[in-house]
C-alpha cells in the first residue's frame, strides 16, 4: 500500500471515531504541514501510520483543550509531535503566546508527555535530517526483537564488519570488503535481515533499500 492510500484510510479511521469539536478540529487542522511531515518524514522511516493520532486533544495547565499535531501512543509512553513554522511560532508570536507555549510544553512533560518539535522548513527541505533525528528518538523507546537463528560463518563476518564500520553499511561496501558479487551480497543481507540482525534504512523520498544498519540490541547477543 502506498502513502496516499494509507493516509486516506488513516484519516477516515480517525474521523469516524470522533464527534463534535474533536472531529471538526481534525477536518480543519490536518493541513499541508502535517501531511508533509507524514509523507516526508514518518512514512520514510516507518512505512506505516500505526500508533499515530492526528490533532490529538490534551489539556494545558489551565485545564484548557489544546490540539497537538500528532501523538504517538504505541504503549506506555506518549510522544507529542509539533510541526512549527517560523511565521506562526516565531515571527508572529508575542511575549504572552511565547510564555504560554513554554508553560504548556513544561506541563505536558510533567504529565508524562514528551513534546518533539520539527521545523516546517526542515520537514519540507531537509527531511533526511528529520528522519535521522526521529530514528534516534524512537530507538530510545522501542526495543528491537532478539535476533533469531544461528549465524553462518559468512553472516558472522558480515556482522563483525558492520560493527567495525560503525553499524551502517551499503550493499556495495559489503561487496567491496569481501569481494562478493552483488547478488551474493543481496542474499547475505536478506538472510541477516530475516534473522533480525540488521534492518533496512530507507533513503530520501523512495523506499529503495540502499543502506542497512545493525538492529538496536544486536550487541547484547553478540559473542
Amino acid at each position: 500500500m502506498g502513502f496516499e492510500q494509507c493516509h486516506q484510510e488513516f484519516l477516515a479511521k480517525h474521523l469516524s471515531n470522533r464527534t463534535g469539536e474533536r472531529k471538526g478540529r481534525l477536518e480543519r487542522g490536518h493541513g499541508h504541514a502535517e501531511q508533509l511531515f507524514l509523507r516526508n518524514v514518518w512514512w520514510q522511516l516507518r512505512g506505516d501510520l500505526r500508533g499515530l493520532h492526528p490533532e490529538y486533544e490534551v489539556l494545558d495547565w489551565r485545564g484548557r483543550s489544546y490540539f497537538a499535531d500528532f501523538a504517538f501512543l504505541p504503549g506506555a509512553f506518549k510522544l507529542i509531535f509539533e510541526i512549527k513554522g517560523y511565521q506562526v511560532h516565531v515571527k508572529d508570536m508575542d511575549r504572552l503566546k511565547y510564555s504560554n507555549e513554554l508553560n504548556r510544553e513544561t506541563f505536558l512533560a510533567a504529565m508524562g508527555c514528551q513534546v518533539i518539535p520539527f521545523a516546517y522548513d526542515d520537514v519540507e527541505q531537509r527531511p533526511e535530517l528529520c528522519v535521522t533525528l526521529l530514528r534516534m528518538l524512537l530507538s530510545r523507546y522501542m526495543a528491537s526483537p532478539a535476533p533469531e537463528g544461528r549465524l553462518l560463518l559468512e553472516e558472522r563476518e558480515a556482522v563483525r564488519y558492520m560493527i567495525s564500520a560503525g553499524g551502517t553499511v551499503r550493499p556495495k561496501d559489503v561487496g567491496n570488503y569481501f569481494s562478493l558479487a552483488p547478488k551474493t551480497v543481496r542474499n547475505l543481507l536478506t538472510r541477516l535481515q530475516e534473522k533480525g540482525w540488521i534492518v533496512v534504512v530507507p533513503q530520501g523520498q523512495g523506499l529503495r533499500n540502499v543502506r542497512y544498519e545493525l538492529a538496536r540490541n544486536v550487541l547484547d547477543y553478540w559473542e
